[in-house]
């Protein structure tokens, strides 16, 4: 959900569950998206922080007023169209300052 929030354009859609070895799993899938040039991580930077969230390490953000964690964001899951960033398979964290 928190995906879908921030980044609309690659939102993740519920096809169903898959379980395996008794471990139940969500199964999704998000829009293709197509590249035309490789992503500059300076970018990916500049405009996370211009939304308020700060690099942590390597490719790792946090939003102190809202409390998310938000990690993986390397060159293959944040793709660059018509100079537009695509995120794709973000992982969020809730912290604490979330639930306050």
């Amino acid at each position: 959900m928190l995906n879908n929030y921030f980044f609309p354009d690659t939102a993740y859609q519920l096809i169903g569950f898959y379980e395996s070895e008794s471990i139940l799993y969500a199964v999704v899938e998000q829009p293709f998206i197509k590249f035309d040039q490789v992503t500059s991580l300076e970018n990916v930077k500049s405009f996370l922080e211009e939304n308020g969230f700060l690099n942590k390490k390597n490719n790792d953000y946090y939003h102190p007023k809202l409390g998310l964690i938000l990690e993986d964001l390397h060159d293959e899951n944040v793709l660059t169209f018509e100079g537009n960033l695509y995120f794709i398979d973000t992982v969020f964290y809730l912290t604490e300052e979330f639930y306050k």
